[in-house]
């Protein structure tokens, strides 16, 4: 390692640096001079010499880790500390994230006495004190909406499911329901980032991140990490963005890689017209030689994930394609995951690259499904948007299972917050509204080591407060992370002086109801 306080002075015979080199203009390299302060210098030795002082306490067991270090310049890399910190039920997992906010009780969350409720006043004393949205707060009246549709009781656990969702009955056995989850956000972008990255601000790891981070890749010709966004239909637009797939203060190297919806599947990963495949490797090659000198004299892990980074992409070149074709699946695949699966961008064909991608190590998959902010509409939209993805959710589900999968992969279901009884604005028969609902709201998860068949949390008769077994948004994001083999706590990355996690600053608890 490195530990010249000043890259650009004499280095003793050593030859040039990355400051000496032709082109490099005097200002640039005056700059990186400065970059090395005693700050730098010292958060350096500061390495060295911690594990300098670990390995006098460890001996051996470290110092054949260091031995194995090789290009980290002696220092274990977190590759070298994988987790999982306990034999983990999962391997895997896919996120069915359902954005805007579906409505538990027009999907899961049955309450029979609504429907003689219809346009009465919600009672004060179920709203209490809460803060309303701006959108409802100004509201004269709160008239219960009850749903449009009716339940049916499905599977050996006689659960009520919407008959909105005909084919997600058919698996309920197989779902652990949680109808008693809540959130501390009641508008979309900090509710969105709080569900996935544990953390109303910005900036913070996504749980793919923190799982890649933690457990590293099963498969190293593709990313560990994989965003599909769906085609969005009907609904509101609410957008989403790179911020909840992003690695924040981890290296780059851990966020997710977004596959597009129309044209290559991942920008820029073909080659060129009149490029051939070894003149592609030979200029990664190249670029990867002038990084790593760049990284021997800065030290910056970032340079080390680009080259990371340029190494997948070379991989990627084979294995995508090989993952997207899909002329390989039989007419039985087809007629589980229905017609749509077969245009690229839709939930079904998202869905059926999620179980291919199980099928080939990568750890975390996350499927977006926009549309479900129904402030208005609800009657008009909430068909469309359950026919969109009620089949594929249950072909997914029967597909890992029939291929034995679903044993190891966790997968999810859900959004950000719940939705509102009461209507927002107005009401009728034939339409109405839901404003965002942040004291309760259902998510399920199957296969994975959850425990399949089960119901957990109970709400009001209005679906609106919490009677017990409450479960937090970090409590469950916790629970994921033990089925991963992951102890949330001890899963930690140094950060602005503190142990940063993925489930924040404030105590959560596994749920151990959800086990398996």
């Amino acid at each position: 390692m490195n530990l010249d306080p000043h890259p650009c002075s004499d280095r003793h015979g050593e030859g040039p640096t990355v400051y000496d080199l032709p082109g490099v203009p005097r200002a640039l390299r005056e700059q990186w001079r400065q970059l090395e302060t005693r700050r730098h210098f010292l958060g350096r030795m500061g390495k060295t010499l911690g594990w300098a002082g670990l390995a006098a306490l460890m001996g051996d067991k470290l110092l054949t880790g260091v031995a194995r270090a090789g290009d980290a310049g002696g220092i274990p890399t977190p590759e070298m500390l994988r987790l999982p910190n306990f034999a983990p039920k999962a391997k895997r997992c896919i996120y069915l994230f359902m954005a805007g906010g579906p409505p538990q009780m027009d999907l899961f969350d049955y309450k029979p006495g609504l429907p003689a409720l219809f346009n009465h006043d919600l009672p004060d004393a179920v709203r209490g004190s809460q803060v309303l949205t701006g959108m409802t707060a100004g509201q004269a009246r709160f008239p219960i909406a009850p749903p449009h549709w009716g339940f049916t009781l499905q599977g050996q656990c006689g659960r009520p499911i919407s008959n909105l969702l005909p084919y997600t009955g058919k698996v309920v056995d197989d779902l652990t329901v949680v109808y008693s989850l809540y959130t501390d956000a009641f508008n979309h972008e900090p509710a969105i980032l709080l569900m996935n990255t544990g953390n109303m601000v910005p900036g913070k790891p996504s749980m793919g991140a923190w799982l890649s981070y933690g457990l590293g890749s099963m498969n190293e010709n593709l990313p560990a990490f994989v965003v599909l966004n769906s085609k969005l239909t009907v609904g509101n637009k609410q957008p989403i963005s790179p911020r909840l797939w992003g690695s924040g203060f981890l290296s780059s190297e851990y966020a997710g890689v977004p596959f597009r919806v129309q044209g290559a599947p991942v920008l820029y990963l073909d080659n060129p017209k009149g490029m051939t495949h070894e003149t592609r490797r030979a200029l990664i090659e190249s670029v990867n030689a002038i990084n790593q000198l760049t990284y021997d004299e800065l030290g910056d892990p970032e340079t080390h994930a680009r080259i990371s980074e340029y190494e997948m992409a070379f991989r990627m070149q084979t294995s995508v394609p090989e993952l997207t074709n899909m002329s390989d699946e039989p007419a039985s695949t087809w007629e589980l995951y229905g017609a749509d699966a077969r245009e690229p961008g839709t939930f079904a064909y998202n869905c059926l690259l999620a179980r291919r991608m199980a099928e080939r190590g990568v750890r975390f998959t996350q499927i977006y499904k926009r549309g479900w902010d129904v402030h208005f509409g609800a009657v008009t939209d909430l068909p469309v948007l359950c026919q969109e993805t009620d089949q594929a959710t249950y072909a997914l589900i029967t597909d890992l299972k029939q291929r034995g999968l679903l044993d190891d992969t966790l997968v999810m279901w859900g959004g950000e917050f719940g939705r509102t009884i009461y209507s927002q604005g107005g009401l009728s028969h034939k339409q109405y509204g839901r404003d965002h609902h942040p004291r309760c709201f259902t998510m399920w998860m199957a296969g994975g080591g959850a425990k399949p068949g089960i119901s957990y949390g109970q709400t009001d008769d209005y679906s609106y407060n919490i009677v017990n077994d409450a479960v937090h948004v970090r409590d469950f994001n916790a629970t994921v992370l033990h089925l991963l083999g992951i102890d949330h706590n001890r899963l930690t990355f140094k950060f602005q002086g503190l142990d940063q996690k993925m489930t924040g600053p404030v105590p959560a608890s596994v749920v151990n109801g959800l086990i398996a």
